[in-house]
Protein backbone atom coordinates (compact mmCIF):
# COMPACT_ATOMS: atom_id res chain seq x y z
CA UNK A 1 0.00 0.00 0.00
CA UNK A 2 1.43 3.56 -1.00
CA UNK A 3 -0.42 6.46 0.15
CA UNK A 4 0.62 10.27 1.15
CA UNK A 5 -0.41 10.02 4.92
CA UNK A 6 1.58 10.73 7.99
CA UNK A 7 0.63 8.49 11.18
CA UNK A 8 -1.86 5.98 10.38
CA UNK A 9 -3.67 6.86 13.69
CA UNK A 10 -3.96 10.54 12.84
CA UNK A 11 -5.44 9.89 9.83
CA UNK A 12 -9.17 10.62 10.80
CA UNK A 13 -7.97 13.61 13.07
CA UNK A 14 -5.88 14.96 9.83
CA UNK A 15 -7.71 14.81 7.13
CA UNK A 16 -10.91 16.85 8.90
CA UNK A 17 -8.26 19.65 9.33
CA UNK A 18 -7.42 19.52 5.66
CA UNK A 19 -11.06 19.76 4.95
CA UNK A 20 -11.94 22.68 6.97
CA UNK A 21 -8.98 24.29 6.52
CA UNK A 22 -9.76 24.69 2.25
CA UNK A 23 -13.53 25.34 3.73
CA UNK A 24 -13.23 28.04 6.03
CA UNK A 25 -15.98 30.15 4.82
CA UNK A 26 -18.33 26.85 5.42
CA UNK A 27 -17.64 24.44 7.84
CA UNK A 28 -15.88 24.15 11.01
CA UNK A 29 -14.69 21.63 13.13
CA UNK A 30 -15.99 20.87 16.81
CA UNK A 31 -14.49 18.16 19.51
CA UNK A 32 -15.81 14.70 18.81
CA UNK A 33 -14.94 15.08 15.26
CA UNK A 34 -17.88 17.05 14.43
CA UNK A 35 -17.88 19.05 11.10
CA UNK A 36 -20.60 21.94 11.86
CA UNK A 37 -21.82 24.35 9.09
CA UNK A 38 -20.66 27.58 10.29
CA UNK A 39 -23.93 29.39 9.54
CA UNK A 40 -25.56 26.56 11.98
CA UNK A 41 -25.70 29.44 15.21
CA UNK A 42 -28.38 31.41 12.98
CA UNK A 43 -30.55 28.39 11.71
CA UNK A 44 -34.16 29.36 12.03
CA UNK A 45 -35.12 25.83 10.55
CA UNK A 46 -35.40 22.19 10.99
CA UNK A 47 -31.49 20.94 11.18
CA UNK A 48 -29.74 18.21 9.41
CA UNK A 49 -27.47 15.97 11.46
CA UNK A 50 -25.89 12.52 10.06
CA UNK A 51 -22.83 10.07 11.15
CA UNK A 52 -20.53 7.84 9.52
CA UNK A 53 -17.09 6.32 9.44
CA UNK A 54 -14.28 8.34 7.57
CA UNK A 55 -12.81 7.25 4.44
CA UNK A 56 -15.13 7.57 2.05
CA UNK A 57 -14.67 11.45 1.00
CA UNK A 58 -16.32 13.45 0.24
CA UNK A 59 -18.77 11.68 1.92
CA UNK A 60 -20.06 12.37 4.30
CA UNK A 61 -18.47 15.53 5.78
CA UNK A 62 -18.20 16.87 2.40
CA UNK A 63 -21.78 18.03 2.35
CA UNK A 64 -22.42 19.92 5.51
CA UNK A 65 -23.30 23.18 4.55
CA UNK A 66 -26.61 25.57 3.44
CA UNK A 67 -29.13 23.77 2.05
CA UNK A 68 -27.45 19.79 2.96
CA UNK A 69 -26.41 18.84 6.53
CA UNK A 70 -25.68 20.97 9.32
CA UNK A 71 -23.38 18.38 11.39
CA UNK A 72 -21.37 15.57 10.16
CA UNK A 73 -20.31 13.19 12.96
CA UNK A 74 -17.44 11.58 11.90
CA UNK A 75 -16.20 8.32 12.97
CA UNK A 76 -12.42 6.71 12.05
CA UNK A 77 -11.79 5.01 8.79
CA UNK A 78 -14.61 2.71 8.04
CA UNK A 79 -15.50 3.19 11.81
CA UNK A 80 -18.96 4.53 13.33
CA UNK A 81 -18.64 7.35 15.68
CA UNK A 82 -19.50 6.85 19.36
CA UNK A 83 -23.28 7.57 20.87
CA UNK A 84 -21.56 10.72 22.87
CA UNK A 85 -20.57 12.64 20.11
CA UNK A 86 -23.75 12.05 18.30
CA UNK A 87 -25.55 13.00 21.33
CA UNK A 88 -23.51 16.29 21.19
CA UNK A 89 -24.47 16.74 17.97
CA UNK A 90 -28.28 16.74 18.34
CA UNK A 91 -28.16 19.26 21.14
CA UNK A 92 -25.85 21.86 19.28
CA UNK A 93 -28.06 21.37 16.21
CA UNK A 94 -31.38 21.69 17.64
CA UNK A 95 -32.54 25.41 17.36
CA UNK A 96 -36.04 24.52 18.43
CA UNK A 97 -37.73 22.93 15.41
CA UNK A 98 -36.58 20.04 15.49
CA UNK A 99 -33.63 17.93 13.93
CA UNK A 100 -33.77 14.79 11.34
CA UNK A 101 -30.84 12.55 11.87
CA UNK A 102 -29.96 10.24 9.08
CA UNK A 103 -28.50 7.02 9.01
CA UNK A 104 -27.31 4.62 6.16
CA UNK A 105 -28.31 1.02 7.29
CA UNK A 106 -24.64 -0.84 8.21
CA UNK A 107 -24.87 -2.43 11.51
CA UNK A 108 -22.04 -0.08 13.52
CA UNK A 109 -24.34 2.83 12.63
CA UNK A 110 -27.38 1.55 13.12
CA UNK A 111 -25.89 0.27 16.90
CA UNK A 112 -24.63 3.98 17.81
CA UNK A 113 -28.09 5.79 15.96
CA UNK A 114 -30.75 3.50 18.71
CA UNK A 115 -28.39 4.41 21.79
CA UNK A 116 -28.44 8.02 20.46
CA UNK A 117 -31.85 8.14 20.13
CA UNK A 118 -32.50 6.21 22.94
CA UNK A 119 -30.38 9.60 24.94
CA UNK A 120 -32.41 11.88 22.67
CA UNK A 121 -35.91 11.11 24.06
CA UNK A 122 -34.72 10.77 27.50
CA UNK A 123 -33.49 14.56 27.36
CA UNK A 124 -37.06 15.54 25.31
CA UNK A 125 -34.66 16.26 21.70
CA UNK A 126 -36.75 16.51 19.48
CA UNK A 127 -35.13 14.53 16.53
CA UNK A 128 -36.62 12.00 13.95
CA UNK A 129 -34.24 9.54 12.62
CA UNK A 130 -35.07 8.26 9.08
CA UNK A 131 -32.35 5.40 8.03
CA UNK A 132 -31.19 5.22 3.99
CA UNK A 133 -31.06 1.25 2.78
CA UNK A 134 -31.48 1.34 -1.09
CA UNK A 135 -29.13 -1.45 -1.84
CA UNK A 136 -31.03 -4.34 -3.97
CA UNK A 137 -28.54 -6.66 -3.69
CA UNK A 138 -28.50 -6.93 -0.16
CA UNK A 139 -32.11 -8.23 1.04
CA UNK A 140 -35.51 -8.28 -1.05
CA UNK A 141 -37.66 -4.93 -0.84
CA UNK A 142 -40.02 -6.33 1.59
CA UNK A 143 -37.00 -6.89 3.76
CA UNK A 144 -35.60 -3.71 3.59
CA UNK A 145 -33.98 -3.16 7.05
CA UNK A 146 -31.66 -5.98 6.06
CA UNK A 147 -30.53 -4.11 3.02
CA UNK A 148 -27.32 -1.65 3.00
CA UNK A 149 -27.61 2.08 2.59
CA UNK A 150 -25.44 3.38 -0.29
CA UNK A 151 -24.72 6.87 -2.14
CA UNK A 152 -28.42 7.55 -1.87
CA UNK A 153 -28.31 9.50 1.87
CA UNK A 154 -26.40 12.46 -0.56
CA UNK A 155 -29.58 13.05 -2.30
CA UNK A 156 -31.17 12.81 0.79
CA UNK A 157 -29.48 14.80 2.66
CA UNK A 158 -30.20 17.41 -0.48
CA UNK A 159 -33.99 17.08 -0.29
CA UNK A 160 -33.84 17.22 3.07
CA UNK A 161 -32.25 20.39 3.02
CA UNK A 162 -34.26 21.88 0.42
CA UNK A 163 -37.61 21.44 2.39
CA UNK A 164 -35.92 22.49 5.68
CA UNK A 165 -34.57 25.73 3.87
CA UNK A 166 -38.73 26.28 2.68
CA UNK A 167 -39.19 26.13 6.33
CA UNK A 168 -41.10 22.75 6.45
CA UNK A 169 -41.58 21.54 9.71
CA UNK A 170 -39.74 18.35 10.93
CA UNK A 171 -42.88 16.00 10.12
CA UNK A 172 -43.00 17.38 7.46
CA UNK A 173 -39.22 16.85 6.10
CA UNK A 174 -39.25 13.50 8.20
CA UNK A 175 -42.19 12.68 5.76
CA UNK A 176 -40.45 14.08 2.53
CA UNK A 177 -36.68 12.43 3.54
CA UNK A 178 -38.73 9.01 3.88
CA UNK A 179 -41.19 9.52 1.21
CA UNK A 180 -37.60 9.75 -1.13
CA UNK A 181 -36.03 6.79 0.77
CA UNK A 182 -38.73 4.41 0.01
CA UNK A 183 -38.30 5.33 -3.47
CA UNK A 184 -34.96 4.93 -4.43
CA UNK A 185 -32.41 2.03 -5.47
CA UNK A 186 -28.69 1.18 -6.12
CA UNK A 187 -26.43 -1.49 -6.75
CA UNK A 188 -22.62 -1.50 -6.90
CA UNK A 189 -20.51 -3.23 -9.44
CA UNK A 190 -16.78 -3.61 -8.96
CA UNK A 191 -13.50 -3.66 -10.52
CA UNK A 192 -10.57 -3.91 -8.34
CA UNK A 193 -11.06 -3.83 -4.28
CA UNK A 194 -9.51 -0.95 -1.79
CA UNK A 195 -7.08 -1.17 1.03
CA UNK A 196 -7.42 -0.29 4.45
CA UNK A 197 -5.77 2.99 4.48
CA UNK A 198 -4.88 2.21 8.00
CA UNK A 199 -4.38 -1.47 8.19
CA UNK A 200 -3.41 -2.04 4.58
CA UNK A 201 -5.13 -4.72 4.11
CA UNK A 202 -7.34 -5.80 0.84
CA UNK A 203 -11.44 -5.11 1.16
CA UNK A 204 -11.56 -7.29 -2.04
CA UNK A 205 -10.04 -9.72 -4.38
CA UNK A 206 -10.81 -9.52 -8.35
CA UNK A 207 -9.35 -11.01 -11.44
CA UNK A 208 -8.55 -8.93 -14.32
CA UNK A 209 -11.22 -10.51 -16.34
CA UNK A 210 -14.29 -10.07 -14.33
CA UNK A 211 -16.34 -8.06 -12.45
CA UNK A 212 -18.10 -7.81 -9.16
CA UNK A 213 -21.96 -7.13 -8.60
CA UNK A 214 -23.65 -6.15 -5.53
CA UNK A 215 -19.94 -6.52 -3.29
CA UNK A 216 -21.45 -3.79 -1.25
CA UNK A 217 -19.91 -0.71 0.14
CA UNK A 218 -16.12 -2.20 1.44
CA UNK A 219 -16.21 -5.22 -0.92
CA UNK A 220 -17.73 -7.15 1.86
CA UNK A 221 -19.37 -9.56 -0.14
CA UNK A 222 -22.91 -10.63 -1.34
CA UNK A 223 -22.92 -10.12 -4.54
CA UNK A 224 -21.89 -12.49 -7.36
CA UNK A 225 -18.82 -12.60 -10.02
CA UNK A 226 -18.85 -12.37 -13.92
CA UNK A 227 -16.98 -11.93 -16.38
CA UNK A 228 -16.03 -8.01 -17.45
CA UNK A 229 -18.89 -6.54 -20.08
CA UNK A 230 -18.84 -3.06 -21.66
CA UNK A 231 -20.25 0.26 -19.87
CA UNK A 232 -23.79 -0.20 -22.05
CA UNK A 233 -23.82 -4.27 -21.21
CA UNK A 234 -22.92 -3.55 -17.50
CA UNK A 235 -25.66 -0.50 -17.47
CA UNK A 236 -28.09 -2.67 -18.68
CA UNK A 237 -27.63 -5.67 -16.85
CA UNK A 238 -27.78 -3.24 -13.62
CA UNK A 239 -30.54 -1.04 -14.66
CA UNK A 240 -32.91 -4.39 -15.18
CA UNK A 241 -32.43 -4.96 -11.37
CA UNK A 242 -32.62 -1.57 -10.61
CA UNK A 243 -36.11 -1.12 -12.24
CA UNK A 244 -37.54 -4.19 -11.45
CA UNK A 245 -37.03 -3.29 -7.90
CA UNK A 246 -38.81 -0.21 -7.70
CA UNK A 247 -41.48 -0.99 -10.21
CA UNK A 248 -41.05 1.54 -12.36
CA UNK A 249 -43.32 2.21 -15.55
CA UNK A 250 -42.97 3.99 -18.88
CA UNK A 251 -43.78 7.56 -18.64
CA UNK A 252 -42.15 8.14 -14.96
CA UNK A 253 -39.31 10.69 -14.07
CA UNK A 254 -36.22 9.77 -12.11
CA UNK A 255 -33.11 10.77 -10.57
CA UNK A 256 -30.09 9.16 -11.47
CA UNK A 257 -26.65 9.12 -10.00
CA UNK A 258 -23.69 7.49 -11.34
CA UNK A 259 -21.21 7.41 -8.21
CA UNK A 260 -17.41 6.81 -8.60
CA UNK A 261 -15.74 4.28 -5.89
CA UNK A 262 -12.70 5.88 -5.80
CA UNK A 263 -10.27 4.59 -8.85
CA UNK A 264 -12.77 5.36 -11.88
CA UNK A 265 -12.22 7.41 -14.59
CA UNK A 266 -14.43 10.94 -15.19
CA UNK A 267 -14.35 9.51 -18.37
CA UNK A 268 -15.92 6.43 -17.39
CA UNK A 269 -18.80 7.58 -15.26
CA UNK A 270 -19.53 10.06 -18.06
CA UNK A 271 -19.95 7.26 -20.33
CA UNK A 272 -22.07 5.18 -18.08
CA UNK A 273 -24.37 7.77 -16.99
CA UNK A 274 -24.76 8.28 -21.23
CA UNK A 275 -25.67 5.03 -21.46
CA UNK A 276 -27.79 5.12 -18.40
CA UNK A 277 -29.74 7.93 -20.18
CA UNK A 278 -30.49 6.03 -23.25
CA UNK A 279 -31.08 2.86 -21.64
CA UNK A 280 -33.83 4.69 -19.42
CA UNK A 281 -35.36 7.05 -22.94
CA UNK A 282 -35.57 4.08 -24.56
CA UNK A 283 -38.07 2.44 -21.97
CA UNK A 284 -40.14 5.82 -21.88
CA UNK A 285 -38.49 7.06 -18.53
CA UNK A 286 -37.28 10.33 -18.25
CA UNK A 287 -33.89 11.40 -15.91
CA UNK A 288 -34.96 14.61 -14.39
CA UNK A 289 -32.06 15.24 -11.65
CA UNK A 290 -28.56 13.78 -11.31
CA UNK A 291 -25.33 13.31 -10.07
CA UNK A 292 -22.27 11.99 -12.10
CA UNK A 293 -19.19 12.17 -9.85
CA UNK A 294 -16.83 10.60 -6.90
CA UNK A 295 -19.50 11.50 -4.13
CA UNK A 296 -19.24 8.38 -1.79
CA UNK A 297 -16.03 6.49 -2.31
CA UNK A 298 -14.05 3.39 -0.34
CA UNK A 299 -10.61 4.63 -1.18
CA UNK A 300 -8.99 3.36 -4.72
CA UNK A 301 -11.52 1.23 -5.16
CA UNK A 302 -12.15 0.94 -8.97
CA UNK A 303 -15.95 0.62 -9.83
CA UNK A 304 -19.08 2.55 -9.30
CA UNK A 305 -22.81 2.70 -7.53
CA UNK A 306 -25.73 3.67 -10.01
CA UNK A 307 -28.57 4.77 -7.93
CA UNK A 308 -31.97 5.79 -9.21
CA UNK A 309 -34.82 7.27 -7.69
CA UNK A 310 -38.64 8.38 -8.09
CA UNK A 311 -39.08 12.12 -8.72
CA UNK A 312 -41.92 14.54 -8.65
CA UNK A 313 -42.16 18.23 -9.20
CA UNK A 314 -42.38 18.16 -5.04
CA UNK A 315 -39.00 16.45 -4.80
CA UNK A 316 -37.92 18.61 -7.74
CA UNK A 317 -38.96 21.73 -5.39
CA UNK A 318 -36.62 20.92 -3.14
CA UNK A 319 -33.86 19.33 -4.82
CA UNK A 320 -33.37 22.95 -6.48
CA UNK A 321 -33.13 24.98 -4.17
CA UNK A 322 -29.55 26.55 -2.77
CA UNK A 323 -26.77 24.57 -1.58
CA UNK A 324 -23.24 25.55 -0.26
CA UNK A 325 -21.11 23.03 0.48
CA UNK A 326 -17.64 21.94 0.46
CA UNK A 327 -18.51 19.02 -2.57
CA UNK A 328 -22.40 19.93 -3.99
CA UNK A 329 -23.11 23.67 -4.41
CA UNK A 330 -26.65 24.77 -6.52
Amino acid sequence: MKKFINKPEDLTKELLEGLVMANEDIIELVDGNLVVNKKLKDADRVTVVTLGGTGHEPALQGFVGEGMVDIAVCGDIFAAPGPESCMKALEMADKGKGVLFVVLNHAGDMLTANLTMKAAKAKNINVVKVVTQEDVTTAPREDADNRRGFVGCVPLYKIAGGAALQGKSLDEIAAIAQKFADNMAAISVSLTGATHPVTGGNLAVLNDDEMGVGMGQHGEGGGYKIPMKSSAETVALLMDELLKDLDVKKGEKLMCVVNGCGATTLMEQLITYRDSVNFLNDKGIKVVANIVGEVLTVQETGGYQLFIARMDDELLSYWKELANTPYYKS
